[in-house]
């Protein structure tokens, strides 16, 4: 009863109206969905954009690196301008969820309606109409075959792999393999992320000791990021060397 006390009293405090501010100026875009303006970074709440080790199949069953296409293709959308955000709470990492605009639009549906994103959690309905859109115009990650943010961060062989058109029959070797983990998706993704036995997630840049002897095939939930901001936004804390 008192650990669910505990997080009940949690949850009061994370979805608290005295955690909503107001936000502008132009971002520095971490990831698909994490911003960061005036030191505070913002995770657009009602989507879920692919992690930016996440790889993908294209309209020729060829692997990209889909996550630093959708991170990119915010960074072009935005080109220096001003956002104006609106926050509400906070996620497990710190990160304020927000809704985000640009001159009005709303770049949390942009990403969904260009395909760089789906609509994901509490309300995932919100953007669904845009994530429709983005399929029958095999937009974004919907020219070929993907899997969902979310299911990637947890994949193993069962992991369903979706498409517009259709999925490869090669698809799960493609995207499932052991050798997929092994390689950085992009040669600017080589910090390495690892998970500790007590579930602490760590991460390491080349140069540090014993960088070289860490083996990305073997723990479910490490992976290849591409900056320290973005690892520091998702959670994960240097090795100490």
């Amino acid at each position: 009863m008192k650990h669910r006390a505990t997080m009940a009293a949690l949850l009061v405090v994370i979805t608290s109206p005295a955690c909503a501010a107001k936000l502008s100026g132009p971002p520095r875009i971490v990831d698909g969905n994490t911003i960061e303006i005036e030191q505070t970074k913002i995770r657009l709440s009602g989507i879920d954009a692919p992690e930016t080790d996440q790889i993908c199949l294209d309209a020729h069953g060829q692997k990209w690196a889909c996550g630093i296409a959708a991170r990119d293709e915010l960074i072009k959308h935005s080109n220096g301008r001003t956002w104006d955000c609106h926050t509400t709470g906070r996620d497990e990492y710190g990160r304020s969820l927000g809704s985000c605009f640009i001159a009005g639009e709303d770049v949390n549906a942009w990403m969904v309606r260009s395909g760089w994103a789906l609509s994901w959690g509490r309300n995932i309905h919100m953007y669904a109409v845009y994530e429709v859109v983005a399929s029958h115009a095999y937009a974004g990650l919907w020219s070929g075959a993907f899997i969902t943010p979310w299911d990637w961060r947890h994949r193993n062989n069962g992991t369903i792999i979706i498409g517009a058109s259709s999925v490869p029959t090669d698809a799960q070797e493609l995207l499932l393999g052991p050798a997929l983990a092994s390689d950085p998706p992009s040669p600017e993704c080589l910090i390495k992320g690892t998970v500790g036995g007590n579930g602490e997630r760590i991460y390491h840049l080349p140069g540090q000791f014993g960088y070289g002897q860490i083996d990305m095939t073997k723990k479910q939930g490490e992976r290849w990021l591409c900056s320290e901001a973005e690892a520091e936004a998702t959670g994960w804390r240097k090795a100490a060397r």
